[in-house]
């Protein structure tokens, strides 16, 4: 929940990185929010209305440009140009190839799009040998 409320308030963010564990669990809440939608929906019977239409239009559009920018953030902490999410409009192929640079692990040192992530700059150091003998 953390990291959605992170990528909301960093809406309109289009500049720095995003870790994977950001990027991915902002994408799951999304989903499970519209799940949840659909089910509660579904489950109650609802006759069709127009406001429970839009309930579901109103959330996509409110978190299009926090989609947006957490994409754009992503393709930044891989190396990438945000241009390259227009690669997604192609079908299927662009798709395939945009999951993959998604799903790529972090530059491991500074890029020209921000500094290192905060796990790369928290290594931690072995634990010392604490014997009492």
């Amino acid at each position: 929940m953390k990291w959605y409320v992170k990528a909301i308030k960093n809406y309109a963010g289009f500049t720095g990185r995003a870790r994977r564990k950001e990027f991915w669990l902002f994408c799951l809440f999304s989903y499970m929010v519209l799940v949840l939608y659909g089910f509660f929906k579904a489950i109650l019977h609802l006759p069709e209305y127009k406001i429970e239409t839009y309930l579901g239009m109103i959330y996509l559009l409110a978190i299009l440009v926090p989609c947006l920018a957490v994409t754009l953030r992503r393709l930044h902490d891989t190396g990438k140009s945000g241009y390259w999410i227009c690669i997604g409009l192609i079908p299927l192929i662009g798709q395939f190839i945009l999951l993959i640079m998604l799903c790529q692990d972090s530059e491991k040192e500074e890029n020209q799009y921000g500094g290192r992530t905060r796990r790369q700059l928290s290594k931690r150091k072995p634990p010392e040998d604490r014997r009492f003998f």
